[in-house]
């Protein structure tokens, strides 16, 4: 006998390691009593331009703070174009990069650029990741400005496939945000994905401060339990999970 997931179980994660999710977004979340997942790479411009991307040292500072970190490969390179060895090279450098600097090591994924292979899956089966975040599809074709998707269902869904309900972008606002929310019951669990706040690289996943603000607000004001994705796991005990 087991509880059932309760209405209402939101998970929120974080993309790219845009330095506005450090001074921004993490500040906000933990004066609400929020958890959040962060995914790291050291792809896109997170080496050399770090007026908009975090430090390690700050990824660290977000581990202290009760926040979970995530591996988002060292590249964020796509993985239907990475052989399973590359991968794993790639998944191994930021676990490296996590030790080295003190932080817990990941034990949940993220696809860059929402694409999944089953050979990637295999990978991380292999490496033993808890959970792995995609996209929204192939339920819900994916616009690049934002957009919605399923609802994780453990009882149907690979927990090394656990799809993205609301994709933040600004295309993707409140009506969606609240659509997302209601998919969030029957033993199911709403994934929120935003890159930063504000997102001064890649305008398409950008979210605005104050939209933001008004997000995590609607949350807190409505009750909803807000978790990372590892937070997923003390409501998964007994229920039946595919993977």
């Amino acid at each position: 006998m087991f509880m059932p997931i309760p209405d209402g179980l939101i998970v929120l994660t974080f993309d790219d390691g845009v330095k506005s999710q450090f001074t921004f977004a993490a500040p906000l979340l933990k004066s609400l009593g929020f958890e959040a997942t962060f995914y790291i790479t050291e792809g896109l411009n997170f080496l050399t331009d770090k007026s908009r991307y975090m430090t390690w040292d700050e990824v660290a500072e977000l581990d202290k703070m009760g926040f979970e970190i995530g591996n988002h490969t060292r590249a964020h390179a796509s993985v239907a174009k990475q052989t399973p060895d590359e991968l794993r090279s790639d998944i191994d450098h930021i676990d490296r990069r996590c030790e080295e600097y003190g932080i817990t090591r990941p034990v949940t994924f993220c696809y860059p650029g929402y694409v999944h292979t089953p050979e990637a899956v295999a990978v991380n089966r292999e490496r033993g990741f808890t959970f792995a975040r995609r996209g929204t599809a192939p339920e819900f074709s994916y616009d690049s400005e934002g957009g919605r998707g399923p609802a994780y269902d453990p009882s149907s869904h690979d927990p090394l496939l656990v799809p993205t309900t609301g994709a933040s972008g600004p295309h993707w606002g409140m009506d969606d945000f609240k659509w997302a929310l209601d998919q969030a019951r029957d033993g199911r669990v709403t994934v929120l994905t935003f890159h930063g706040v504000p997102d001064l690289d890649h305008p398409w996943v950008h979210t605005d401060p104050n939209v933001f603000e008004g997000y995590v607000r609607h949350l807190h004001d409505n009750g909803y339990q807000v978790v990372s994705i590892s937070g997923c796991s003390t409501h998964l005990e007994g229920a039946d999970r595919t993977g």
